[in-house]
Formats: C-alpha cells, structure tokens, sequence
C-alpha cells in the first residue's frame, strides 16, 4: 500500500502538487470554488500550474471560479 495520496490533478510538478495539498486541495472539483488568483497567492503554485489544471478543468468541463463571484460571495450562474 503506497502512502502517495491519490488525486485527479495533470502533472503539474512536485512543488505545486505539494502545495495543493498541503491547502487541502486534492480532487480538481475543489477548485470550482476558488479563482486562479487566488491559488497562485500559494507558495509553489505558478501559472504553469494554473494552466495545466485550466486545461484540464475545461477538458472535464469544470472552471476555477471567476473573480466576480469571489467578490460577490455568489455562486456563478450556470
């Protein structure tokens, strides 16, 4: 049994998978409710990180939160 955790993330890189999880990320699904600024604020996590998990989502037919709905506090329209 291996103590590696599993994930749905792309291969982003050892330093912002890291950080992911050490934030509590570890299913692409979380991330619909945050925005990509604000993952990039984590330490390790960059815009390429940012990009591959974009094309992922979007291959998935998920999307990071826009900023509206982040200043808003509303959920975004479907």
């Amino acid at each position: 049994m291996s103590n590696k955790q599993e994930n749905n993330f792309p291969k982003i890189g050892a330093p912002a998978l890291r950080a992911l999880h050490v934030a509590g990320y570890t299913k692409l699904e979380q991330f619909t409710n945050v925005g990509e600024e604000e993952l990039l604020k984590i330490h390790g996590v960059g815009p390429k990180a940012i990009r591959l998990l974009r094309e992922v989502m979007e291959a998935e037919g998920l999307s990071f939160a826009s900023t509206e709905h982040l200043i808003r506090g509303r959920k975004p329209k479907d």
